[in-house]
């Protein structure tokens, strides 16, 4: 906190490449890190580049490309780019930290979901696994452009919206997938998580690449980590749950509302042209952090 009114907000984030274009590498990675700030509900202000480029095996024009793209989407966040640092490695990385500012007593926490609560997912979830397809050259051009096109989608207006209708708590869906960040919400307020599967949004096509086997390594991983905090239905496919734990890029917002700020939530999204799904309630402490039904 610098004053009584106003709190900063620090995160970092740097990724490896989603895709081979480094423009729209750029763009993802920028996304991905304001993320962060737009969760607690704060507004990003400043950020600096960070970058791992291989200069003996890439030409300059390729990093020139992904910070032009990383600028593209600062802009339009309204933050400033005050510097950086380039380091020589042997394998392509780049984030960024970012900076943001917020009022104290609006802090949106991760921990603070209430028994009664509605959940909302901002963006469908898939990313990790059309990025696999991606490099198995094996996604088809139109779930490439949807995975594109949520991963450079900035959750702004998702969060001024989130900050107007009274959020109870909230966390963006990245490494951990949907399994892992929500248990974190529902552990840290020391309540339970029913998500209906049904009800949970999915990029096109995502099952059949799940069948192609197009999963990438770190959803097994989620899978193995967070299953325990998992109660599912008696006999269901292993394979249709895969999804929940997929490692999200630059992924949507997970929100708890109370019951009325929820669909007033869904309204004003629906009618502001923002992507709102109710996937969930939130109920008291069982012997589980999430139920899946």
């Amino acid at each position: 906190m610098i004053s009584p009114n106003c709190a900063l907000v620090e995160t970092a984030d740097i990724i490896t490449p989603l895709v081979d274009d480094p423009f729209i590498f750029g763009r993802i990675a920028a996304a991905n890190a304001v993320s962060d700030v737009y969760a607690m509900g704060g507004r990003p202000v400043t950020a600096m580049n960070l970058v791992f480029f291989p200069a003996c095996s890439l030409p300059p024009e390729v990093l020139r490309e992904i910070l032009a793209g990383g600028q593209n989407v600062l802009k339009e966040a309204g933050v400033c780019l005050v510097g950086g640092h380039t380091v020589e490695d042997d394998e392509l990385k780049y984030g960024l930290s970012v900076t943001g500012l917020i009022a104290p007593d609006k802090i949106i926490r991760n921990s603070s979901a209430r028994a009664g609560d509605l959940l909302v997912l901002t963006k469908p979830l898939g990313t990790g696994i059309i990025s696999t397809a991606i490099k198995g050259e094996l996604a088809s051009p139109e779930s490439t452009a949807e995975a594109i096109s949520w991963m450079t989608t900035l959750n702004r207006a998702a969060a001024e919206l989130m900050r107007e209708f009274n959020a109870s708590a909230a966390t963006d869906v990245t490494g951990f997938g949907l399994i892992g960040h929500a248990s974190e919400m529902a552990r840290g307020a020391a309540v339970t998580f029913r998500l209906t599967l049904s009800s949970v949004p999915l990029m096109t096509g995502i099952t059949d690449l799940v069948a192609d086997g197009m999963v990438p390594a770190g959803c097994y991983r989620n899978r193995e980590h967070y299953l325990l905090l998992l109660q599912t239905p008696p006999l269901i496919d292993d394979t249709v749950l895969l999804p929940l734990f997929d490692p999200q890029t630059s992924g949507g917002l997970l929100i708890a509302f109370s019951p009325d700020d929820a669909q007033r939530f869904i309204a004003a999204a629906d009618s502001s042209g923002v992507y709102a799904r109710m996937i969930g309630t939130v109920l008291p402490a069982s012997t589980h952090s999430i139920e899946v039904v």
